[in-house]
């Protein structure tokens, strides 16, 4: 008789086969990209063809947040997760009284305490929110371009730490962007993550309760990642001294706190143990899972989900042939020999449009965000130089996050507000437009428009839901690449239902539609269906869409992919039958071609352009500070803000600085939490307050003088 144990998890199956005494024959440990019933089916398939595993005779015991149902299909016995966990710890380590399992969309805690000779089991388990899972950590390493055989290396120890949340994953990926636009090393956000995930476990996790030795670390992410090691023994041992439970050194830590052989099978293993100690579990075939995985979760999909994104495949092709310039417009350059510049800084990528004085688009660039706004400059105008050549740039737009940073240290002549630059690249387009809707990476904006001008406007950048981050972030978890989205989406015949709002819940419901059997593109097309209700109803808070008007126009880089466009066009239509929509015949690049045409306005008024030119920005020279002197004490967070210093050949330094600067250089300040932060210290007020003083003395205010002189008393003056 042979025993298998399988574990069915979020992100990976596992499977241990052994013999009748428990001795390992065989086991596995392989990703499922949300095909859970797919993966069993083809390990119970390999099984029977090497091992013989036999219906009627052999036994199989499953766990996992997937292996309800699939158990129920080949008559397996179900095991909670933790419970099977804990059985193998209790089984293979009696010594051990904490244990941390980290999975990829689930963490769980288990402490054991021993009184009287008996032992009891307190568990703790998190599984409605990726923050702080072995997804998490992956997906940050992806926004960082470090490959996983580089990031399980990355150290812990040695590098200066950065508040990254603990408790939500969207907060903390917006903590790790504010890290990247400061300019902070990838090696500081990485150490600064595995701090976050051992945080949240002995904050959150732990109740209260405190952690004793010994620790066993399960799981991949506990497994696979060093600095996630090292981060716990560190933490550990600073608490184990603070609760006076033992000042232990560097080498007992090693001993204290460790990963054990066959980490990653412990549910599987307690299956195995469960299965030594009782009766059941006979196995039935793989019959029923067959006809679940080709027939049966296909019919129980429609049931409670509703039908794909399109109909039919004519449906398809005519909106396709419809709007297919989305994806094939490209900015053909064009050698002119004078241009306008405009440059949007944005969160995740850095474009450029180059236009002619009668407005004419002639070339366009983009750069992936190094998170320094110098360096994503200097990239950028690389590429405008090398198509310009000896060509002449009359003006200088930008808007964008960057827009303040960048305007004195590049030379703008204008810096735009994100709203007025992408409305006025969509009334340039569509004059006549009733409202534009833009969607970016990491916001939303909402543009109404009265007689060619906006009247009102929504903007969402608090919140991920809506997205295209989002919507991108969720496909790099299933390894899809972004261009590849739209059709994966628009491959599935049926969606599941996901509700509407934050940005928390939906990566919630998301995990929880992976449990039910929802595949990928299933996911991910249910997720370009409910972005529209995200985009107007939750983050603009438009309840009646036909009050907005009739002309539609959609922009922003998120409307390049044609399964959201279908979806906001679907939803338009349904609640403004007789709307028009258009797609803006550049969405990724409107708020660069918006920057553009405002500086056109700029020099058609002013004739010439502050623009420090290409060789003076290849030149800049800067420097990041990021220590205990950058810290903002205006309020209790003591935010860790980065100093970038930048040498510009102008300006007064601050030579009064805990981090002085000497006369010439300019400081950018970032990472800071609210406008506060911009300024160091009391002293800088003092140096503003004396700045603002010779203003006043140098150029009085005649109104105020002449004001306090009309009105004073003439007796009053007299006597004086």
């Amino acid at each position: 008789m042979l025993l298998l144990g399988i574990d069915v998890g979020s992100t990976t199956c596992k499977y241990v086969l052994t013999d009748k005494e428990g001795n390992i024959l065989d086991k596995a440990y392989e990703r499922h990209n949300t095909r859970q019933a797919e993966k069993v089916f083809e390990f119970l398939l390999r099984l029977e063809e090497r091992y013989g595993f036999k219906k009627g005779k052999d036994r199989v015991y499953i766990t996992g947040s997937g292996g309800g149902l699939i158990g129920n299909l080949i008559g397996a016995r179900f095991v909670q997760e933790v419970v099977a966990v804990a059985t193998a710890v209790e089984r293979l380590h009696p010594e051990v009284r904490f244990v941390s399992e980290i999975g990829g969309e689930d963490m769980k805690t288990i402490f054991i305490k021993e009184k009287g000779g008996r032992k009891n089991k307190q568990v703790y388990m998190q599984n409605v929110c990726a923050g702080g899972t072995g997804t998490f950590i992956e997906k940050i390493g992806r926004k960082l371009r470090i490959p996983p055989e580089v990031l399980s290396t990355m150290e812990y120890e040695g590098y200066t730490l950065h508040r990254i949340s603990s408790k939500c994953g969207i907060f903390a990926e917006a903590d790790v962007n504010s890290l990247l636009k400061a300019g902070v090393p990838s090696e500081e956000i990485i150490a600064s993550l595995f701090e976050a995930v051992v945080y949240q476990n002995l904050a959150q996790l732990t109740k209260g309760n405190i952690p004793l030795p010994k620790v066993l670390l399960l799981g991949g992410p506990n497994l696979f990642f060093k600095g996630l090691q090292s981060a716990w023994r560190v933490n550990l041992q600073r608490l184990w001294k603070e609760r006076g439970v033992g000042d232990f050194t560097k080498e007992q830590m090693q001993e204290l706190v460790f990963v054990p052989e066959n980490s990653l099978y412990y549910a599987s293993l307690g299956c195995i143990y469960t299965a030594l100690e009782e009766e059941g579990g006979l196995y039935a075939g793989h019959e029923k899972l067959r006809w679940w995985v080709e027939e049966g979760q296909y019919q129980e999909k429609l049931k409670e989900g509703k039908g794909g994104l399109v109909k039919s495949k004519e449906e398809l092709e005519e909106f396709k042939r419809k709007y297919s310039y989305v994806v094939e417009n490209r900015i053909v350059p064009k050698k002119v020999q004078e241009v306008i510049i405009g440059c949007d800084f944005g969160s995740t990528t850095a474009k450029a449009v180059c236009i002619t004085p009668q407005k004419e688009i002639v070339f366009s660039c983009y750069a992936l965000s190094k998170g320094n706004p110098i360096e994503d400059a200097k990239e950028i105008f690389r590429q405008i130089k090398e198509y310009l050549q000896e060509g002449k740039v009359l003006a200088l737009g930008l808007t964008g996050y960057g827009k303040d940073l960048l305007k004195d240290i590049l030379g703008a002549d204008v810096a735009i507000v994100e709203t007025v630059a992408h409305a006025t690249a969509g009334l340039h387009f569509f004059p006549d437009a009733d409202c534009i809707c833009d969607v970016g990476g990491v916001d939303v904006k909402i543009m109404i428009i009265r007689q060619g001008s906006v009247v009102d406007f929504r903007l969402n950048s608090q919140c991920s839901s809506g997205n295209g981050a989002f919507l991108q972030g969720v496909a790099e978890r299933f390894n899809i690449p972004l261009w590849e989205i739209a059709d994966k989406a628009f491959c599935a015949k049926a969606m599941p239902s996901f509700t509407m709002g934050c940005g928390v819940f939906l990566q919630s419901d998301i995990v929880n539609q992976q449990r039910k059997g929802w595949k990928a593109e299933e996911i991910l097309a249910g997720l370009c269906y409910v972005l529209p209700f995200n985009v107007w109803v939750y983050a603009g808070g438009i309840n009646n869409l036909a009050e907005v008007g009739k002309k539609f126009i959609l922009q922003g880089g998120t409307h390049k992919n044609l399964a959201v466009v279908k979806a906001q066009i679907d939803f338009i239509k349904a609640r403004v039958p007789d709307a028009e929509i258009y797609v803006h015949p550049y969405s990724g690049e409107a708020g660069a071609i918006g920057a553009a045409l405002i500086a056109l306005e700029h020099y058609q008024k002013h004739q010439k352009t502050s623009f420090r030119g290409f060789e003076a920005i290849e030149k800049l020279t800067y420097r990041s500070t990021t220590s205990k002197e950058t810290l903002c004490h205006w309020c209790p967070i003591n935010c860790q803000r980065t100093f970038i210093d930048v040498y510009v050949g102008e300006g007064e330094g601050r030579q009064w600085s805990k981090v002085p600067l000497e006369p010439g250089w300019t400081r950018l300040i970032v990472n800071n939490a609210c406008p506060k932060g911009l300024v160091e210290d009391e002293r800088e007020l003092k140096v503003i307050k004396e700045r603002i003083e010779r203003l006043k003395d140098e150029f009085p205010n005649i109104a105020d003088f002449v004001k306090k002189e009309a009105f004073r008393n003439p007796a009053r003056a007299k006597v004086s």
